[in-house]
């Protein structure tokens, strides 16, 4: 078997429980898993908005749409502010982003 032992930083990066790596794209993916939620609380709910099965359909549509446009936008406004900071961002201005994206939700 080819199995690696785990190095003690290793093993104490396990002991500290789930994170994620500091990554520009992290305010991203939180948006993703918010945009996943809510479509399937949408899709749980909305035989109850309409009984119309084409109403079903384009109410979905239109969040999905909505919401992956929403992504795109975000994608790319991030890549672009990186590509401009010179394709590096330290981990103090990826918080700084992420503090100021979760400032501008809350609005």
């Amino acid at each position: 078997m080819n199995q690696q032992v785990p190095q003690e930083n290793d093993r104490q990066s396990a002991r500290k429980g789930f994170g994620v790596a500091a990554s520009p794209l992290n305010s991203v993916k939180l948006e993703l898993g918010i945009i996943l939620v809510v479509g399937l609380l949408l899709w749980l709910a909305v035989d109850s908005i309409t009984a119309d099965f084409a109403n079903q359909l384009l109410i979905l549509a239109v969040f999905g749409g909505t919401g992956a446009l929403w992504l795109v936008f975000r994608t790319r406004r991030t890549l672009n502010q990186l590509s401009q900071k010179g394709g590096k961002m330290t981990d103090k201005q990826v918080g700084e982003q992420r503090d100021e994206t979760h400032e501008t939700q809350q609005k």
